[in-house]
């Protein structure tokens, strides 16, 4: 970000994260869930053997297709993840949880095969909106269909701290 710039003018090019972990569409969910454990990230977008972009898993997705019990998974609205905080799982809990977890279930089965995107030149405050609006939590910048980045949320509070 440019010294001087204002909120109001600072593009999407100017706060992504350029190097985007991304995951292979036919993973196990167990796999899934081992790697954002690993990188400490709470999604990542997937893509599938040519390379292309084809949706977005999330870790709530996992809990989703886990029916745990925990939570109700027809809903997704701010209660949805509200109770998903709010669920403080002791280590017995959480291998029984992981134990639960279909084998045979792939990223492909859970995904969201919707991808919010936005050009390099988007301003910030379209993509707040847009994340707002989506109640999403990442969007991808992308030029010509090909991915550039991708800002998180944290992303975005980031700017606001500075």
């Amino acid at each position: 970000m440019k010294n001087g710039n204002s909120l109001l003018s600072i593009t999407a090019e100017e706060i992504m994260t350029r190097q985007v972990v991304t995951v292979p569409y036919d993973w196990s969910v167990d796999r899934l869930a081992r790697f954002l454990t690993d990188k400490s990230i709470s999604g990542a977008p997937v893509v599938d053997e040519a390379g292309q972009v084809v949706g977005v898993v999330t870790l709530s997705d996992i809990v989703r297709q886990a029916g745990s019990g925990m939570v109700d998974l027809s809903r997704r609205d701010d209660d949805f993840y509200q109770t998903l905080h709010d669920a403080c799982l002791s280590g017995e809990e959480q291998r029984a949880f992981h134990e639960s977890v279909d084998q045979s279930v792939l990223v492909n089965d859970i995904m969201t095969p919707i991808v919010f995107e936005v050009a390099r030149d988007t301003p910030l405050s379209k993509v707040a909106d847009a994340m707002v609006t989506g109640r999403i939590h990442r969007v991808l910048v992308t030029e010509n269909r090909q991915m550039q980045g991708i800002i998180t949320a944290l992303d975005l509070l980031k700017v606001f701290i500075r």
